[in-house]
């Protein structure tokens, strides 16, 4: 029941809340020109860092370009110009599907009783 809900809740497809939210993360990431799987931190979650090591390292440099440019516009207090923004794809995902796999291996790897591959509190 809280599953469906949920899923409902979180759907652009079925909730027009939800799509008018993914309208406006959309809009704000093409002004910077970055997608929305430039927005997980390796810092933060060792997942993100393994999955970002797994990748071909051609998709690693694009992502890194674009985070460079989009710091660039925003230090000038600039966005990217409308012709470029129009062919942006934020949601087209990259890391996702490699960062699902990371996560199965640790699930997995804990459901045995091994040793974390990893380990490192935030401060």
């Amino acid at each position: 029941m809280a599953s469906s809900l949920t899923k409902w809740l979180v759907d652009p497809k079925k909730n027009w809340f939800a799509a008018q939210h993914m309208k406006a993360v959309s809009s704000r990431l093409r002004k910077y020109g970055l997608r929305h799987d430039d927005l997980y931190d390796p810092y933060y979650d060792l997942d993100v860092k393994e999955a970002l090591n797994r990748l071909p390292r051609e998709i690693v440099d694009a992502r890194n370009q674009r985070l460079k440019r989009a710091m660039d516009l925003s230090m000038k207090h600039e966005y990217l110009p409308n012709d470029l923004q129009a062919m942006q794809t934020p949601f087209r995902n990259y890391l996702q599907d490699m960062l699902a796999l990371v996560k199965r291996e640790n699930a997995e790897r804990e459901a045995l009783g091994a040793l974390p591959l990893y380990q490192r509190s935030i401060p």
